[in-house]
C-alpha cells in the first residue's frame, strides 16, 4: 500500500519543473522583444520536426542573459537566498513554542495532529511568511516581484499538501490534495491562472432560464469550484459525522434500532448537505433542478431500482424493529448475529468468522428467523431413541433431563423436558427439550454437548441405543416345485 506522503513526494519533485515553466512563461512573454537569430534550419531539424529549434534556443539564451543581468531579478534572487537564514533561525523557535505550549493543550485527534503538523513544518512556514512580507514590500516600492510571488505560490502549495498528509493521514486525500492544490499553484506561479479561469468560465452549458427570461449557465469553472468546496465540506462533515455517531452510541437510553436509524440518517444527510451547500456557495440556481428533477428521478429510479429498494428496506427494518444490531438471526442457511445495518445491506457474522452481507430487501421478501427478537431465551431439541427391551422409560427420560443439566449453558429454569414422541420401527424415540439464553454463542455446539451427556448417562444405565438392523432369511425351493430347465430356443 502506498504511503500517504506519496503526493508530497511528487509535489517536491515537481518544484524544479514548475520553476522551469515559470521561466519559460516569462520567456514566452518577453521573447518577441529579443533579437531574432538568423533562420538556418538543418536537414536534421527538418527530419525530427524541430523547425526553428535553434531560433528558440538562441532567443531563450538572449532572454536569460538580459533577465539575469537585470537589477530587479538579481535583487529578488538575493532576497530569496538571504531569506533562508532567518527562516532557519526562527523556524526551530516556532517549533519549540508549538511543541511546548500549543500541542500539549490540544485535545487528542485532529487538533493534536494539526498542532504537531505545524510544528513539523515550522521552518517552511517561517520562510513563507518572510517571502510574503518581501513580496508586499516590493509591491509597495513599485519593484518587480514576479520571481518572489512564484516562490510564494509554490511554497504555499507545498505547505498545504504537507499539512493534509500529516493531519488526515489518508492516501486518498493526499492524492486529492495533490491533484487539486498543486495545479492551481503551478498555474498561479506561471501567471496562467487568470487565463485558465477565463477559459473554464467560458465553457458552460445552459440549465434553464430565470423568471426574467435570462439564460442560466453552469460553467466548467463552477464545476471545479463545487469539487473544491465539496471536498473540503465532505471532510469536515465526515469528522462531525463520526463525532455525532460516537455520541449517539454512548446514549444508553436509545435502543439499538433507534441508534442504527439515526446513524443511517446521518450517513445520508451529511454528504447531501455538504453537496447542496457547495452548490449554493457557487451561486447555483436551484430552480433549474425543477426542470430536470422529474427526468433525473425517473432515470435513477429505473437504473437503481434494486439499490433504492434496499435503501428504503433498510429504513423499514429499523423502523419496525424486526431486527437490530446484536440480534441472532437465521436467513436461509446462514446463522449468526447482526453486527451492522448499513444503507444497502445488513452484516451477519457467523460462528466461523465469516461476514455475510445480506441485502436489506431479502429480509422483507424472504423473511428471517430472529432468535432474539423479544427474548434471548430459546429452546433447542436433542432427539434420541432406546431399545424396546428397556422397560422403565420414565427413568430414561429423567436421566436425559439430568444429563442436560450437566451442560453449563443449559438453563435450570425453564427446566429441561424429555418427551416420548413415538414408538418407531426400531426404537422408542424421545425428544429432549432444553433452554439457553445465549444463542449468539452457537446452538449446534450446545446441542452436541447435551447429546454427549445423554450418551454417557444412558450407557451408565446400560440402556441400549439401537440402530437399524435387517435380517435376511433365504428359503430353498421345494424339489417338486422346481421349474424344469429348458434349453434355449435357438439351441441345436
Amino acid at each position: 500500500m502506498s504511503s500517504p506522503t506519496i503526493g508530497i513526494d511528487k509535489a517536491e519533485s515537481l518544484v524544479g519543473a514548475s520553476m522551469i515553466r515559470i521561466i519559460m512563461s516569462q520567456f514566452a512573454q518577453t521573447a518577441p522583444d529579443a533579437p531574432a537569430a538568423p533562420r538556418d534550419d538543418s536537414a536534421i531539424e527538418d527530419l525530427i520536426g524541430a523547425q526553428g529549434l535553434s531560433e528558440r534556443i538562441y532567443g531563450f539564451v538572449e532572454w536569460s542573459k538580459g533577465q539575469l543581468a537585470s537589477v530587479e531579478t538579481l535583487i529578488q534572487l538575493a532576497i530569496i537566498l538571504a531569506s533562508l537564514a532567518p527562516a532557519a533561525i526562527f523556524g526551530p523557535q516556532i517549533k519549540k513554542l508549538i511543541v511546548a505550549q500549543v500541542a500539549p493543550r490540544a485535545p487528542y485527534g485532529v487538533l493534536r495532529r494539526a498542532a504537531n503538523a505545524f510544528a513539523h513544518i515550522a521552518t517552511p512556514i517561517a520562510l513563507y511568511i518572510i517571502w510574503q512580507g518581501v513580496s508586499i514590500a516590493l509591491t509597495a516600492a513599485q519593484m518587480s516581484n514576479g520571481l518572489v510571488n512564484a516562490g510564494v505560490s509554490l511554497l504555499a502549495a507545498w505547505i498545504v499538501l504537507r499539512l493534509v498528509t500529516l493531519i488526515i493521514r489518508s492516501a486518498f486525500w493526499s492524492r486529492v490534495a495533490f491533484f487539486l492544490v498543486w495545479p492551481v499553484a503551478a498555474l498561479d506561479a506561471t501567471g496562467l491562472l487568470d487565463d485558465a479561469i477565463r477559459y473554464l468560465n467560458g465553457v458552460s452549458i445552459p440549465i434553464g432560464e430565470t423568471d426574467a427570461g435570462e439564460p442560466l449557465q453552469f460553467s466548467a469553472l463552477d464545476v471545479v469550484r463545487v469539487i473544491f468546496i465539496f471536498s473540503a465540506l465532505f471532510w469536515v462533515t465526515s469528522i462531525v459525522n463520526r463525532f455525532l455517531k460516537s455520541q449517539i452510541a454512548a446514549v444508553d437510553e436509545l435502543t439499538p434500532s433507534l441508534q442504527a436509524l439515526l446513524i443511517k440518517i446521518l450517513d445520508v444527510l451529511m454528504p447531501t448537505a455538504a453537496f447542496l451547500i457547495a452548490l449554493q456557495m457557487v451561486g447555483f440556481n436551484f430552480t433549474a433542478l425543477a426542470i430536470f428533477g422529474g427526468a433525473i428521478g425517473l432515470g435513477i429510479g429505473l437504473g437503481l431500482q434494486r439499490t433504492i429498494s434496499n435503501f428504503f428496506a433498510g429504513f423499514t427494518l429499523i423502523a419496525d424493529k424486526s431486527i437490530k444490531p446484536g440480534d441472532v438471526v437465521e436467513v436461509g442457511s446462514t446463522f449468526g448475529w447482526v453486527t451492522e445495518m448499513n444503507a444497502r445491506y445488513v452484516t451477519i457474522k457467523t460462528r466461523d468468522g465469516k461476514a455475510h452481507l445480506m441485502p436489506n430487501d431479502r429480509f422483507i421478501e424472504e423473511g428471517v428467523i430472529n432468535w432474539s427478537h423479544s427474548d434471548r431465551v430459546v429452546r433447542l431439541h436433542a432427539g434420541f431413541g432406546v431399545s424396546y427391551n428397556v422397560r422403565d422409560l420414565r427413568a430414561v427420560a429423567a436421566a436425559a433431563q439430568d444429563a442436560a443439566l450437566t451442560v453449563q449453558r443449559v438453563l435450570k429454569t425453564p427446566a429441561p423436558r424429555c418427551n416420548l414422541v413415538e414408538f418407531g420401527d426400531n426404537s422408542v424415540n424421545f425428544d429432549l427439550r432444553f433452554w439457553i439464553n445465549d444463542p449468539a454463542n452457537g446452538v449446534a455446539n450446545v446441542t452436541s454437548d447435551v447429546m454427549m451427556a445423554v450418551w454417557d448417562g444412558l450407557h451408565g444405565m446400560s440402556v441400549e441405543i439401537p440402530f437399524p438392523q435387517r435380517d435376511i432369511h433365504i428359503k430353498s425351493w421345494p424339489t417338486e416345485a422346481a421349474p424344469p430347465v429348458r434349453p434355449p430356443s435357438d439351441a441345436r
